[in-house]
């Protein structure tokens, strides 16, 4: 059968770039490889021990639910919440909406004002979208040009009728960690709950629901190399415990928050990639940090007019979004054939249009159509950023020397001199 992906030979300009297998992986943020560990978890759990966790009376269901609950308890340490405030999911996607809409029509006597934040995923910005049509009030706060949002801007948003607030911890794209300690401060003075889609943090940065001050937190295993398919919600019952109105319905599972027969399996998935993240996550960021670094600056020394996109510092350690002027985006990709890269959130893909989370920063739609995102994760090496590095400089170079408006430029700047 014939494949595109991978290639069956290097493409002959990446000839004479350091020594690497190809092709390289740096879209991590779009999904992690599942780890050899996670996978041998599982494995009993597909065959053998197949029973159904809400199975009360015999052996088989009795063996599946411990597992679930192991796996429960893993995901509830990691993010420094108890096991029965953790709630198993498909992923974030479904984590997300959960939260948004079950905490809107639960406390719609209370309030029908909700506030985010431009440059949120669109599992947040679509329910949101959603709740509007159903006479719900969203705020969408803006953001600087290093992408994170103004606490003051937030705190005169706030209304009486203001229930609920949504504000990512990392940014998909740009790797932005949003000031969730502050704002979950705010909050908690004013009363109003607090959400945040954490799939991009978890599991790479500290992570702690009492420290962020968060209410509820989303999740997803294939974010931090476990499987696809399953994720989690926290959602707090201590102090009060919240009141969430369920999506779906039929069974009464997962404390009548989420029903549906759990997929054991990939919740013992989870389970592990938690716990591994829990032991490893701060050295990975050490290293991989290192690693980040390395590629900005190889990059950034090389190339004219390298544009770094988001806070310098505030970000997760494997991030690096960076707007190349002069060419689009899409035209890099295609060349660098051999480099798994990303021109924004892979679950918007499929949309021509430029990032809206880079148009948010304010520098225009070019430095946007430019914009390219580089995922770094646990198996990236520094053989393969150089290796990038060298590829991504040649065949720069090669696509601003067709690029008409890049010439002009450089004629501009010589009769500046």
């Amino acid at each position: 059968m014939n494949s595109r992906w991978p290639p069956r030979t290097p493409s002959p300009w990446a000839q004479g770039v350091p020594s690497v297998k190809l092709p390289i992986y740096l879209d991590h943020h779009s999904t992690t490889p599942c780890d050899a560990r996670v996978v041998e978890a599982m494995a009993p759990y597909w065959t053998t021990e197949f029973g159904n966790a809400a199975s009360r009376t015999h052996a088989f269901g009795w063996r599946a639910e411990e597992a679930v609950e192991s796996a429960r308890m893993n995901v509830a340490r990691l993010i420094g919440a108890g096991a029965r405030e953790v709630v198993f999911t498909s992923g974030a996607t479904e984590s997300n909406n959960l939260a948004l809409q079950g905490v809107a029509r639960a406390y719609r006597e209370r309030g029908d004002h909700i506030i985010t934040c431009c440059t949120e995923h669109r599992a947040v910005l679509d329910p949101c979208s959603a709740l509007e049509k159903e006479g719900f009030r969203v705020t969408r706060l803006p953001v600087d040009e290093d992408g994170l949002i103004d606490t003051d801007a937030l705190r005169k948003a706030l209304e009486p009728r203001t229930i609920l607030i949504s504000i990512m911890h990392a940014n998909n794209e740009i790797g932005v960690v949003q000031p969730l300690e502050e704002i979950g401060r705010l909050t908690s003075e004013h009363g109003v709950l607090f959400h945040t889609d954490a799939a991009q943090s978890v599991g790479k940065i500290s992570v702690d629901v009492d420290r962020l001050g968060v209410d509820l937190l989303s999740l997803s295993a294939h974010k931090f190399y476990g499987p696809k398919g399953i994720g989690a919600l926290y959602v707090r019952r201590r102090g009060p415990a919240l009141r969430v109105s369920p999506l779906l319905h039929g069974g009464g599972h997962e404390r009548g928050l989420r029903s549906g027969t759990l997929p054991v399996p990939l919740c013992v998935g989870l389970g592990r990639a938690a716990e591994i993240a829990a032991e490893e996550y701060e050295a990975d960021a050490k290293r991989i940090g290192q690693l980040r670094d390395r590629l900005w600056k190889g990059l950034s020394a090389r190339l004219e007019e390298v544009w770094l996109n988001g806070h310098a510092r505030q970000r997760v350690p494997g991030n690096l979004n960076l707007s190349f002027v002069g060419i689009e985006a899409q035209a890099l990709l295609v060349a660098l054939s051999d480099v798994a890269l990303s021109s924004g959130s892979a679950c918007t893909s499929a949309q021509p249009e430029p990032s809206h989370v880079i148009r948010a920063l304010g520098f225009g739609e070019a430095r946007a159509l430019g914009a390219v995102r580089f995922g770094l994760g646990r198996s990236t090496s520094e053989e393969e950023i150089d290796a990038v590095t060298e590829m991504l400089v040649r065949e720069l170079e090669r696509l601003r020397g067709m690029s008409p408006l890049w010439q002009e430029r450089g004629r501009a700047r010589s009769r500046a001199l």
